[in-house]
């Protein structure tokens, strides 16, 4: 499980060490691809496999557009003994990542967001975070 909020920075090259606390988890390697809402996921290769083995054909637009666009940005790397992998150009114009950026544990995997993305999206949903109302019994 990945849990909490990170804030490496991006090298010149355009490398970001991922925490810590999750490179064992990640040491076997990663897929780094979109997100929604200009951030960037990361799931272990492992259950990036995983979750491609359970797609299925899909039958609408909608899961097409989506399948197309998840796998085709979709880059995988095993991360270096620091715990460092590179985002590439495509997936960093993406995001909007500059040199600050925020990284997210969001239980099955983590999320790459640009500091101040992040910032606005957090301000943002608070107010609705503190309203949700709890589902009944």
């Amino acid at each position: 499980m990945f849990l909490g909020t990170h804030s490496p920075r991006l090298d010149d090259k355009g490398r970001l060490i991922l925490p810590a606390k999750f490179r064992d988890q990640l040491a076997e390697g990663v897929v780094i691809t979109k997100g929604q809402e200009r951030c960037l996921f990361v799931f272990t290769a492992a259950d990036f496999s995983e979750k491609a083995k359970a797609q299925h054909a899909p039958l609408n637009k909608k899961d097409r557009d989506a399948q197309r666009l998840l796998f085709s940005s979709a880059f995988d790397e095993v991360p270096d003994r620091t715990g460092r992998v590179t985002v590439p150009p495509g997936l960093r114009a993406y995001a909007g990542l500059t040199r600050d950026c925020v990284v997210t544990g969001v239980n099955d995997h983590l999320e790459i967001w640009d500091a101040e993305t992040w910032r606005a999206y957090e301000a943002e949903q608070e107010q609705a975070y503190a309203e949700l109302e709890e589902a009944p019994a």
